[in-house]
């Protein structure tokens, strides 16, 4: 019989949020601030930071058992099979230790095929972790990384306390759905985490779901945000949503890495290029939904522009790897810690015949790994950007 102890839900027991919002049944995390969702209206950005990608709860307690009230907000869509509910992944000093879904929730059924979405209400969550260790200990709940999830309450068997600072050094992360985590098993298990921990740094992932589009607002949360190292991974959203042409692409990444500098002056920035993706290596976007195969009860995406636009200045991803390619050497010129890494170096034309994309954008779990895996040593390696002094 446990006697609980509920914990008010404050600022310093989150991390990986930029600002909480107090909601009529708790708090939702977001990840881009206030003044930021107030310059763009687009309800794709709106759903993708308020998806807590790397979000965590982080206690130092002797609790063996902590409750955790959720209300998750999870999508369906209409012809789909329905999709795995969102993941929680309780972590132990560091271990994965249990990993849980919630029941219940609000839903929203999207109609793709008529661009239509419908939210229903539903109730609250409870999630309960047990039998964890009776001693003194870390103790990280990463929320799913898909699933908008509102914090309700929290119950342990012990009191709790922040998790004092280890001295990790924080990595600011920006990108795509890719870096989001989509099709990724579990929130550790997106390749930021992986190359998080493999690192041995604190993540704050503002990688958002078909949102990475050198918005400036997005720069100026970047510049805001306390940080020791910081990447931007440029390209796929900006060539599937077919959102500029060459013409303004460069100065964007420019004004865009900028901004970014104002506020982090001197840290190691590492500027990243879109991993391999056929459809859209020399074809130009918009992307699309690939209408058969959703009537399939697939979804698959595919590029609808034509190669030939490249001479009027339409962008594929073989062209912004040379354009970011370029701005980077001509930048680290004056900016000895401004670095780039080619994308391919994390999922490459090899890796694609191994571990293909399921649907012909985003890596699958497997994927995700090894991209974790190769960030951590390219990155963080001895010889990498990130290299920890003395290394």
């Amino acid at each position: 019989m446990h006697t609980w102890t509920t914990t008010p839900i404050t600022p310093d027991l989150l991390r990986g949020a930029l600002e909480l919002e107090r909601t009529e049944h708790g708090l939702l995390p977001h990840r881009l601030p206030a003044r930021a969702r107030a310059q763009c209206a687009d309800p794709q950005l709106a759903m993708a930071e308020s998806q807590p990608s790397g979000v965590r709860l982080a206690l130092r307690t002797r609790a063996t058992a902590v409750e955790l009230d959720t209300l998750p907000t999870k999508r369906t869509y209409t012809g789909i099979p329905p999709r795995p509910d969102g993941v929680y992944d309780l972590l132990v000093d560091g271990r994965l230790t249990d990993r849980a879904s919630a029941d219940g929730g609000n839903t929203l059924t999207v109609d793709m095929a008529a661009g239509t979405a419908e939210h229903r209400p539903g109730p609250v969550a409870t999630l309960r972790f047990t039998g964890l260790p009776d001693r003194a200990k870390d103790v990280e709940i990463w929320l799913p990384h898909n699933e908008i999830t509102e914090l309700v309450a929290l119950r342990t068997d012990a009191p709790v306390e922040p998790v004092p600072d280890r001295g990790r050094r924080v990595w600011l992360h920006h990108g795509s759905s890719i870096s989001h985590g989509s099709n990724a098993a579990a929130p550790t298990a997106t390749w930021p985490a992986l190359a998080a921990a493999g690192g041995g740094a604190e993540l704050v992932n503002l990688g958002m779901g078909g949102s990475a589009l050198l918005d400036p607002f997005t720069a100026r949360a970047l510049r805001d945000t306390p940080a020791d190292l910081i990447s931007i991974k440029i390209g796929i959203n900006l060539v599937n949503a077919d959102l500029m042409r060459l013409r303004a692409f460069g100065p964007a990444v420019h004004g865009f890495l900028d901004t970014v500098r104002e506020g982090h002056p001197a840290a190691p920035l590492l500027v990243v290029s879109p991993i391999h993706c056929p459809i859209h290596e020399d074809t130009p976007g918009p992307g699309a939904f690939d209408l058969d195969a959703l009537r399939d009860g697939e979804v698959r995406f595919r590029a609808t522009g034509d190669p030939a636009e490249r001479a009027a200045g339409k962008l594929t991803l073989t062209v912004i790897r040379e354009e970011l390619a370029r701005i980077v050497r001509q930048r680290a010129a004056e900016d000895p810690n401004l670095h780039y890494l080619d994308g391919r170096q994390l999922y490459g034309e090899d890796d694609f015949a191994e571990l293909p994309l399921p649907d012909g954008l985003h890596p699958d779990a497997a994927a995700h790994r090894r991209m974790g895996e190769r960030f951590a040593r390219l990155a963080f390696g001895p010889t990498g950007p990130f290299a920890a002094e003395g290394a």
